[in-house]
């Protein structure tokens, strides 16, 4: 198991690129299933959870051609239906949390699929009612095999409907909208997710002849269409890696610019942020964090203490509240942090309170910061990664402190962060993966 070595305390500074987008890659991987022309797609990131996604899909027949970094095109003319039923292909797909997004692409072209109960981050729960619920109605049946673990779905062909989803689940939304868009009839989708990754993948389906109505709104609109074609896509910077980014730059840094940073799909991201009193400069299409100094938490107008929650697009993504919280540790003031989508994934604050930040873990969902100002440095420490986020929160922590720290189980950080170590030496950390 790989860690990483972290010696704190340098300033950071320098320029840095954001990645593709994670969550987006993920689905538009899965939609190159609904066609048997070539989709091209650019701007990929080279991170676990995507190369794992795309050697799974050459698993099921779908070829790859790889251009440059980044840069491949998929073409799924040839899917062999049957090792979706082999034990290899299920055990692959439960370690890896967006093969359930393969399910609506597969019984939308094929009529059939199987996949496991998926893996991921150890976060708490994280159902699958919505998607299954959502294709059960567009006239899917689903069974499910205890021995195995294995969902089987099936259909003769399926039908638009309208639908009100019971939660805004972004894979869910996803998972539907791929089955939908090849179904007869329209379809309706009401308290659809509406994240800048689903409009991306609005826009490479319509790219491909879809015909969707009310991108960008949780109200969705599909009239199915008999098939697809080829298309051309690129995806957008990762919002989630440029707020990494941002708190990085306020806690650590001497001056960071972040690059190519696509501000208009940024939602409230830099506003959270600023929030906290961290001073943020918007340079065209680039993000320059000064050296902070001091950065002071806004109070509400009457005076009450600042709470940050997590909530649907667009609101603020649950993906960065871990971020948040850590830089809170070294803000002047207080803040209350409400993760209110998973019951887990505040859990790793114990490690951060063992290297001196002052929080009060309420219970799962709410934990209280009370912020250093900058005036004590919190101290190196040993620490294990339980999720992607969590891990790069720690990482900001260790980065900040005073001495040396350790990371182990980095390879849940290499899932959604590319080359971290290497960009983050670029500006001036001295981060060294060990086995």
């Amino acid at each position: 198991m790989s860690a990483f070595i972290i010696e704190g305390g340098r300033p950071l500074s320098g320029e840095i690129i954001p990645q593709g987008a994670k969550n987006e890659a993920l689905q538009v991987l899965c939609a190159t299933l609904l066609t048997s022309e070539p989709v091209r797609i650019s701007n990929l990131p080279d991170i676990a959870d995507v190369n794992n996604q795309i050697r799974l899909l050459q698993d099921v027949g779908v070829r790859v051609t790889r251009h440059g970094q980044g840069d491949m095109t998929f073409q799924a003319d040839s899917v062999d239906v049957s090792y979706l039923q082999s034990d290899e292909f299920l055990e692959r797909c439960s370690r890896l949390r967006g093969s359930v997004m393969l399910v609506g692409p597969l019984v939308a072209r094929f009529g059939h699929a199987m996949v496991s109960k998926p893996g991921g981050d150890k976060i708490g729960r994280r159902r699958l009612d919505t998607h299954f619920m959502g294709i059960q109605k567009l006239g899917a049946e689903f069974s499910y095999n205890v021995e195995r673990g294995v969902f089987d779905i099936r259909s003769n062909g399926l039908k638009g409907t309208y639908m009100l989803l019971d939660e805004a689940s972004v894979t869910g939304t996803a998972n539907i909208l791929m089955a939908a868009v090849l179904a007869e009839g329209v379809t309706t989708i009401y308290n659809a997710a509406c994240e800048p990754y689903l409009q991306q993948l609005c826009s490479m389906l319509c790219g491909m002849g879809a015909r969707i109505e009310g991108i960008g709104s949780n109200l969705l609109t599909i009239t199915g269409v008999k098939e697809l074609s080829g298309t051309t896509h690129t995806i957008l910077p990762d919002m989630i890696e440029v707020g990494s980014f941002i708190g990085m730059a306020a806690m650590c840094g001497d001056g960071v610019l972040i690059r190519n940073v696509r501000f208009d799909q940024l939602g409230i991201i830099p506003s959270v942020f600023q929030r906290l009193g961290i001073k943020i400069e918007l340079r065209g299409d680039d993000i320059f964090v000064p050296k902070q100094e001091h950065y002071e938490i806004e109070s509400f107008l009457d005076g009450s203490i600042m709470t940050i929650a997590d909530a649907p697009w667009p609101g603020l993504t649950p993906d960065l509240l871990s971020i948040l919280l850590v830089v809170a540790c070294q803000a002047k003031g207080s803040v209350l942090i409400h993760q209110k989508m998973f019951e887990s994934r505040l859990f790793f604050v114990d490690k951060l309170i063992d290297m001196g930040a002052q929080i009060i873990l309420c219970d799962p969902h709410r934990a209280v910061v009370i912020g250093h100002d900058k005036q004590f440095q919190l101290k190196g420490g040993r620490m294990t990664s339980p999720d992607i986020r969590a891990g790069i929160a720690m990482l900001i922590a260790a980065l900040s402190a005073s001495g040396t720290s350790r990371i182990d189980n980095i390879g849940q950080i290499d899932r959604g962060y590319e080359n971290i170590e290497e960009r983050l030496n670029g500006l001036g950390a001295k981060i060294t993966r060990v086995e």
